[in-house]
C-alpha cells in the first residue's frame, strides 16, 4: 500500500432482527426534542413507524416530524427541515429511511446553526462546518448508500440544476445506526436492484484507482463477489434474510471510507450520473448503471492492468491465450450481462435525457482526478453521447 492515512469511525451500528431494540438505550443519550425524518410515508404501512414512535413515546420525547424527504433531497425541502429544527430547538435528529433520509439528516443537522447560506457554504464554496452540530441517527429501511456510517450528504438545487454531495467530517457522521435486514423485505424491485448497482459502483469507484497491491482492493474483491452473489438471489426471493442481510452489510462497508484507504478514488461515475439526476430527478442507483459502462470501457485502456484483475479476481475470466486487454473486456461484459439480469437501466434515454440536455449535464458534472484518466469537458460529452 502507498500512502499515509489515519482511520477512525465514531457511528455506533446494531445489525440484525432485534437491532431496534437499541434504539432506547441511544436515545436516553440525547435531549427531549427530536426531529423524525422519513420519507412519503412507507413506514407507515409497513409498520416501522409505528414501532420507532413508541419507542420515542417511551422515552418520553416530545416528537417534531419531518416528512415528505424525497429520492434526491432537494435545497427546498433542506430549508424547510432546517425551519423546523429552529423552531423547535431540536436536540437529535432522527431518520427512518433510506439514504436519501440519512443524508438530508446529516444537511439538516450541520444548517440548523449555520450563519450562512447552506447550500452555497457547504456545497457551492465546500467549506467546513464552523458551528455547532445537531447530532443525527439512523433507522435504515433501504441498502445502497452507506450514508448510515459516512458524513456524505448529497442535496439537489432544483432551480441550476446541480446534484452535489459533501463528505462531512466525524462530527457529521451518525452517532449510531440500526440495521435489520428485515426491514427492507418491503421495497419495490426497482429500489432494491438501484440500490444494489448504488452498493455496487461505490466499490468500483475506489477500486479503479491506483497501480500498487493494496490490501484494500483485495477487500473490494470480496465485496463485489458478496453483492454479485446476493443480488441474484434476493431478485428471485426478496424476503430471503441471508441474502438481505448480506447485502445491507455490504453496503455499509463499501462507503464507510474503509476501503478508500490508500486509494486516490476515482468516482466519476457518480459525478456524471448526479448530473443527470439533476435534470431529470431519475433513481440514483439507475443514473449510475446508465452511465457507468461506458465511461468504464473508455477508461479501460488507461487502467488495464486492474481491469484485467477485475475481470479474473470478480468475475473469473482469464484465458492465456487471450490478450490483456480482451480479457479486461470480457470482464466489463460480465458486468454488462448481470446488470441486464438485475433490471438495471443501462442508457439515459429511458431515463428522459435527449440531446438537447447533454450540455447542460456536462456543465453539471464536477471533475475528479484521482482515477485513471482525469476527463476533459468534451470527454464526458462524448461519454454521455455514448450513453443514450
Amino acid at each position: 500500500m502507498l500512502g499515509s492515512f489515519s482511520y477512525k469511525n465514531p457511528t455506533t451500528l446494531y445489525f440484525g432482527e432485534d437491532s431496534l431494540n437499541y434504539l432506547s438505550s441511544e436515545l436516553s443519550k440525547y435531549g427531549k426534542n427530536i426531529q423524525l425524518v422519513y420519507g412519503g410515508g412507507s413506514i407507515k404501512k409497513n409498520g416501522i413507524y409505528d414501532k420507532v414512535v413508541a419507542i420515542l413515546k417511551a422515552n418520553n420525547k416530545e416528537i417534531f416530524e419531518d416528512a415528505g424527504v424525497m429520492p434526491n433531497p432537494t435545497v427546498k425541502k433542506l430549508n424547510e427541515g432546517i425551519r423546523i429544527a429552529r423552531e423547535n430547538n431540536i436536540d437529535f435528529i432522527l431518520a427512518v429511511g433510506g439514504g436519501s433520509c440519512c443524508d438530508y439528516a446529516k444537511a439538516v443537522s450541520v444548517s440548523v446553526y449555520c450563519d450562512d447560506d447552506p447550500w452555497e457554504k457547504y456545497y457551492i464554496r465546500f467549506e467546513d462546518v464552523d458551528c455547532k452540530v445537531v447530532p443525527v441517527g439512523c433507522v435504515l429501511t433501504m441498502a445502497g448508500t452507506g450514508s448510515e456510517m459516512n458524513g456524505g450528504a448529497v442535496i439537489t438545487n432544483s432551480e441550476s440544476k446541480l446534484k452535489i454531495g459533501h463528505v462531512f467530517g466525524d462530527n457529521v457522521m451518525p452517532k449510531f445506526a440500526i440495521l435489520n435486514p428485515e426491514f427492507t423485505f418491503t421495497l419495490p424491485k426497482k429500489q432494491m436492484v438501484a440500490g444494489i448497482y448504488d452498493i455496487f459502483n461505490h466499490i468500483c469507484e475506489q477500486y479503479f484507482s491506483g497501480e500498487d497491491d493494496n490490501t484494500s482492493d483485495y477487500i473490494s474483491e470480496a465485496l463485489m463477489k458478496s453483492i454479485i452473489h446476493s443480488s441474484k438471489i434476493a431478485v428471485l426471493n426478496p424476503e430471503d434474510y441471508e441474502a438481505r442481510s448480506n447485502i445491507m452489510w455490504t453496503a455499509t462497508w463499501a462507503l464507510n471510507t474503509l476501503i478508500a484507504k490508500g486509494k486516490s478514488t476515482d468516482w466519476m461515475v457518480h459525478m456524471i450520473g448526479q448530473s443527470v439526476g439533476a435534470h431529470t430527478n431519475a433513481t440514483h442507483g439507475m443514473t449510475l448503471s446508465a452511465v457507468s459502462l461506458p465511461y468504464y470501457r473508455y477508461i479501460m485502456p488507461y487502467g488495464l492492468h486492474k481491469f484485467k484483475r477485475f475481470a479474473i479476481e470478480v468475475w473469473g475470466i482469464n484465458d492465456a491465450n487471450k490478450t490483456d486487454e480482451q480479457i479486461a473486456q470480457e470482464g466489463l461484459s460480465a458486468m454488462e450481462l448481470w446488470m441486464r439480469e438485475l433490471g438495471l437501466t443501462m442508457n439515459i434515454s429511458e431515463l428522459g435525457v435527449n440531446n438537447d440536455m447533454l450540455e447542460g449535464i456536462v456543465d453539471g458534472t464536477i471533475i475528479m482526478d484521482g482515477g485513471y484518466k482525469v476527463l476533459e469537458r468534451n470527454e464526458i460529452l462524448e461519454i454521455l453521447k455514448l450513453s443514450l
